[in-house]
């Protein structure tokens, strides 16, 4: 017996039993989806954990295990840490402590600082913005002016300019502060209008200009490097390359910055790094020797004026001629004893 069919009826049959193209690319969706998941949560986790994710790129943190002290030598592009003195006791926290905005330094002097001292600091800051910073523009270099001056008034760092820009030298490599002291940048030399304009900038910083954005930041950092100290600080800005960074609590505030200004700059300098002169001739170069002529007269005593004079050749001199004393006379003429 035939059973004839409704239409609509025969048009679902059909349907069912044409070759569906897309069931298996739903079906391998279903399976994929949790394991595609499953490994973009462990790629999140790897680039929130080294700092990638937040700073655009970047090489893991330090590792520190817990209660060790937050010294530290720099990497290329950022400061090292220092350990911090126990807060004094009975001061109290400021009300602004907890405050998210940021302070401004206090205008730096240098008035009890003798003339040689002035140069020095003004030397050593120079140093530290041209090899940190003399590729940012004149922002980048007045924040990490303001750094240096900063840290001079902290108790944790040294009371001079030139001991905060190369503490740590006496340590040699992975020692300094600041990375240029130690990392053999000092070898290249200057181009003449960046280091005018570092000495620009170091001398506003030393004669009271503040620059206020970065406001009592003591470390920094650049875009390319994720110290593990970062996490332990607050950031107070971005200038340029660099992240900008104050400790949190008390030694974060303004009262904190009371250490007074040595006023003398030690004689220091970066850490030595090459054994060979930094130029190098690529073919041997003749040295004149030194002559009578190119010494003044005066200085030369005038019984030996004409003693550095080359000899004139000396003719060789002629053969003795052969005795002609009989054998019984040749010792006649001896004095007698």
């Amino acid at each position: 017996m035939t059973v004839a069919l409704h239409p609509n009826e025969r048009a679902a049959l059909r349907r069912r039993r044409a070759p569906d193209p897309w069931r298996l690319w739903r079906e391998a969706a279903v399976i994929a989806a949790p394991i595609t998941l499953v490994l973009a949560a462990l790629i999140a986790a790897t680039l929130a954990w080294s700092g990638a994710f937040a700073l655009g790129g970047g090489t893991p943190p330090q590792t520190r295990t817990a209660g060790s002290p937050t010294q530290s030598s720099p990497g290329s592009g950022t400061t090292g840490t220092a350990a911090l003195p126990a807060e004094p006791a009975g001061r109290l926290m400021p009300a602004s402590a907890a405050a998210t905005g940021v302070t401004p330094a206090a205008p730096f002097s240098l008035r009890s600082a003798s003339a040689l001292d002035r140069a020095r600091a003004t030397e050593c800051l120079t140093a530290a913005l041209y090899y940190e910073a003399v590729s940012e523009p004149d922002d980048g270099l007045r924040a990490v002016a303001q750094v240096v001056l900063n840290r001079v008034r902290h108790p944790a760092f040294p009371a001079s300019v030139c001991g905060v820009v190369y503490q740590g030298v006496e340590r040699g490599q992975g020692g300094c502060q600041f990375s240029f002291a130690c990392d053999g940048a000092t070898t290249r030399v200057p181009v003449r209008s960046g280091w005018a304009r570092a000495a620009r900038v170091a001398a506003a910083a030393l004669g009271g200009y503040v620059y206020a954005p970065v406001g009592l930041a003591t470390h920094y950092h650049t875009y390319a490097v994720t110290p593990a100290w970062n996490r332990t600080l607050v950031m107070t800005d971005v200038v340029g390359a660099h992240f900008f960074h104050r400790w949190k609590g008390f030694w974060g505030t303004a009262a904190a910055f009371h250490q007074r200004y040595a006023g003398s700059e030690p004689a220091l300098g970066p850490a030595p790094r090459l054994a060979t002169p930094v130029i190098a001739l690529n073919h041997p170069v003749a040295v004149a020797p030194l002559t009578p002529a190119a010494i003044p007269a005066t200085q030369v005593q005038p019984a030996f004026r004409d003693s550095g004079t080359p000899l004139k050749p000396q003719p060789a001199p002629a053969p003795a001629p052969e005795s002609q004393i009989l054998e019984r006379w040749k010792n006649s003429g001896k004095p007698l004893r």
